[in-house]
């Protein structure tokens, strides 16, 4: 027993912390050194952080384990860098590249994504600097709130729309690979390696969640399941479908807009 109150106290918390680095770092290196983004999609960093930036402010609010802030901070670090190669490496527009790489691969050439369109072209602008003037004006509403409007960002009903929001947007993460999957009956373009790294992540997230001594609120876990319950659905997509070739008609690597 006294071996699992080791591995929840100071394992889990550990792989935690630096789970944006290894979950990241090897797709960080691979652009850089391919020095081509091609068939990765963007909505990656910018669903992680999204997420990250809320669970960050959440933090001051209601102070929930320090492994998990910390966790947080790494994550903004990781997928800012990440934002910053893929944007730096993006092919021309209509190159002809694989997609192998793709983990949402349901996307249109009418910009849109899963049957949404998505307004003003969001997140797939050719040019740089929207994506970071986007990010500048997200994360800094929040500071005004959290700094200049105490009457806000102190209340209790703030404080939770802080957490929930940025905790169901992370465990939203696999939900357009699985309708993706579902819709052509085939897993093809979504490697089992990236599965692998969700499922081994959802095990230690768990346990830690629900053995830890450390204060986690209730939000943490009911996302934690739910996004435990999704990847685990991505591992019987891929029993029941393989990598095969796709029975649904998806656009070709030319028509996938990268941003």
């Amino acid at each position: 027993m006294w071996l699992l109150d080791v591995i929840f106290e100071y394992a889990a918390p550990f792989f935690l912390i630096t789970s944006p680095i290894t979950s990241y770092a090897d797709q960080i290196h691979s652009i850089h050194r391919s020095k081509s983004s091609a068939g990765f999609s963007l909505d990656i960093p910018l669903i992680m952080l999204i997420a990250s930036i809320f669970k960050f402010f959440y933090w001051f609010g209601s102070y929930y384990a320090t492994s998990l802030f910390v966790q947080a901070v790494n994550m903004i670090f990781v997928q800012l860098v990440l934002l910053k190669i893929a944007l730096n490496n993006r092919p021309t527009p209509g190159a002809k590249e694989g997609i192998e790489h793709v983990p949402f691969t349901a996307q249109r050439q009418d910009n849109s994504f899963m049957g949404f369109s998505r307004p003003y072209n969001f997140w797939r602008w050719r040019s740089e600097k929207p994506y970071w003037t986007f990010l500048s004006y997200f994360t800094g509403i929040l500071f005004v709130i959290h700094v200049f409007l105490p009457f806000i960002s102190q209340t209790e009903t703030y404080i939770n729309i802080l957490g929930v929001a940025g905790l169901t947007v992370e465990a939203f993460l696999p939900v357009p690979q699985v309708l993706a999957n579902q819709r052509s009956r085939s897993c093809k373009g979504f490697r089992v390696s990236v599965l692998g790294s969700w499922l081994l992540g959802d095990a230690m997230k768990m346990s830690y969640l629900f053995y830890t001594q450390d204060v986690i609120p209730p939000a943490f876990k009911f996302c934690a399941i739910f996004q435990c319950m999704c990847d685990m659905y991505l591992g019987l997509q891929y029993l029941m479908y393989g990598a095969g070739t796709s029975k649904a008609q998806y656009p070709s690597e030319k028509e996938i807009h990268l941003g």
